[in-house]
């Protein structure tokens, strides 16, 4: 570029200089990245990992202590009662609201305590779903009031407090995530930490006591009070002599209904726990960074012009996925047609996941001859998106690789153990290339029209206008502008011969990443609304015995449900950025 200017170009050395001060100017990566006073980090760097270690000592103790609670509330049988959890957490609950309330006035009072903002942090598909979740949660919260009322003649009174307490904590964190999710705080950092993450450890804690549950709930060995398993019936007996709850009745009929419904919505209770999580988390590392708010955002704008194929087959996925879950959650519970329900939904598995694997493979293919810059700029909102999308996986990771272990063992010619061997083969295969994809997808830069476009030299109209550029002269009397004549200079886009096949690759990634994301949002209506084929088929149960296939089925779902989730979010980024 430099060559050509000297050659061709008006007033090259003004117009050369005029550029790299521009690029020295214009880059905020480059000026930023420069420390003010140098003899000022090494401190600053040693006080913020002194924090990151207290808040994350606050955070081990409080998760191990309330792993060591709820675990002994689901398992022990007298000693450790659901009272006992309860309290535990509703001691976390209010004290994490208070610290939110003290967060939110004291940030509106002092102007210097946010100057900086992460632009990526907060997503609003992120503070949407937590938002929807968060509205399913306090319904959950609105029917646990309801039913434990109905006990508290001859129950513990905690049982109401706590989803009252729970109520007011969720409000409280929708509306301090919303707002504040992407602060980069400045000052008392270290209480800002402390608090974030007594923030996540809370919802950490609210997940794992809702995951007990539900697991306890779905084995049918529970009990009003203690959450103990029934493994005879002298345990039983000595039970209701421990406690005579045991046999409280509600006061009024609507009470088993109350109960059931406030089950169906722990699933959405479990979502909103771990988007709060994650969110917390951002919070964490933005305490105390200095950025600048525009320097790698990329604004991308949103429309399906000209795609067609990927939406529309999508559709059809999800249309057919809805009808096999109406028929399969209606059939599967009458013994006569409970194969033939189990054997739709396989198939309907199976199909969808093929096309997303091939899906997948032909989106990393594309990647691996696109020539777009991968994005080199550290941030913690993509690491914590790879890293969840990672992690997440490693639920449905658990729950296939046990099924397979079963069926091999078991040598079983059955065909329901066959289509749940070979869907399960399908599921670690279909997440292997869809991570792929994704992660490809986020490691680019979001595509540029300019870029599209061969060489253009912008240069300053008014100088060709009037046929030549102004110099400055020293004179005697100090400094004159001299009228210099150049030859006019036409800027021409040169249109590259590959553009074709550009954007081909841009239409064929939008179809791939449209097909994947309708199709994830199918994979997680149905195991959420309550789709427990690892239940139904009687496969896992037999080879790994109640107990510990409810506790690996209860701890890989609730991932692989939010798996799906996070994936329909990323698969929306991938989309724009292609």
């Amino acid at each position: 570029m430099e060559g050509e200017l000297n050659e061709g170009s008006p007033c090259p050395n003004t117009m050369v200089a005029v550029m790299r001060d521009q690029a020295v100017v214009g880059d905020p990566l480059r000026s930023s990245s420069l420390p003010e006073n140098p003899s000022s980090s090494p401190p600053r760097e040693k006080g913020r990992n002194r924090g990151r270690l207290i808040s994350c000592l606050i955070t081990v103790n409080i998760l191990f202590l309330g792993c060591a609670l709820v675990s002994g509330g689901a398992f022990n049988e007298v000693a450790i009662t659901q009272i006992d959890v309860q309290i535990y957490l509703t001691l976390l609950l209010l004290l994490n609201t208070s610290w939110m309330i003290f967060y939110v006035a004291y940030t509106s009072q002092v102007d210097s305590a946010i100057l900086y903002k992460d632009s990526h942090a907060g997503p609003i598909w992120l503070r949407g779903g937590l938002v929807l979740f968060g509205v399913c949660s306090l319904i959950m919260d609105i029917f646990k009031i309801a039913n434990y009322i109905g006990y508290m003649h001859c129950d513990s009174a905690v049982k109401v407090v706590f989803p009252v307490v729970q109520a007011v904590f969720i409000l409280m964190q929708t509306y301090f995530l919303w707002v504040h999710a992407k602060d980069c705080v400045q000052i008392q950092r270290n209480i800002t930490r402390c608090g974030l993450m007594l923030t996540l450890a809370c919802n950490l804690m609210v997940w794992m006591a809702a995951v007990t549950d539900e697991s306890l709930h779905q084995t049918g060995h529970k009990d009003s009070s203690t959450r103990i398993s029934n493994v005879s019936k002298a345990h039983s007996l000595t039970m209701k002599a421990a406690n005579p709850s045991v046999n409280c009745q509600c006061s009024y009929a609507s009470c088993p209904i109350l109960e059931k419904g406030y089950y169906y919505l722990y699933p959405f209770n479990i979502e909103y726990s771990l988007f709060a999580s994650a969110m917390a988390y951002i919070m964490w590392k933005n305490v105390g960074r200095q950025i600048d708010e525009h320097s790698s955002h990329h604004h991308v704008s949103f429309h399906i012009r000209g795609i067609l194929a990927g939406p529309v087959l999508g559709i059809i996925v999800v249309v057919t996925g809805l009808a096999v879950f109406v028929v399969y959650d209606v059939e599967v519970n009458s013994p006569d047609t409970k194969d033939l329900a189990l054997l739709m939904y396989y198939v309907m598995n199976i199909v969808g996941l093929i096309l997303m694997s091939a899906a997948s493979l032909a989106g990393s293919i594309i990647y691996r001859y696109e020539k777009r810059d991968h994005v080199s700029n550290k941030n913690p909102t993509r690491s914590l998106d790879i890293a969840l999308l990672l992690g997440a996986s490693m639920g449905q990771f658990t729950i296939c690789y046990f099924t397979i272990v079963a069926v091999v063992a078991k040598k079983s010619t059955e065909y329901l153990y066959v289509l749940d061997l070979v869907c399960a083969i399908i599921i670690v295969v279909e997440l292997c290339l869809q991570n792929l994809f994704i992660i490809e997808g986020l490691h680019r830069q979001p595509f540029n029209e300019e870029s599209a476009v061969g060489g253009t030299v912008f240069i300053n109209d008014n100088a060709f206008r009037q046929g030549g550029c102004e110099e400055a002269r020293p004179t005697e009397n100090g400094l004159e502008l001299s009228h210099s004549p150049v030859h006019t200079m036409h800027s021409m886009p040169s249109t590259l011969p590959s553009q074709s096949s550009k954007y081909w690759r841009r239409r064929a990634l939008k179809e791939i990443s449209s097909f994947l994301l309708l199709c994830n949002i199918i994979f997680w209506v149905m195991p959420a609304f309550g789709a427990r084929p690892q239940f139904d088929n009687k496969l896992g149960i037999e080879f790994y015995k109640l107990s510990m296939w409810t506790a690996i089925v209860n701890i890989g779902l609730p991932f692989g449900i939010f798996y799906r989730m996070h994936s329909v979010a990323s698969l929306f980024e991938v989309f724009l950025t292609s």
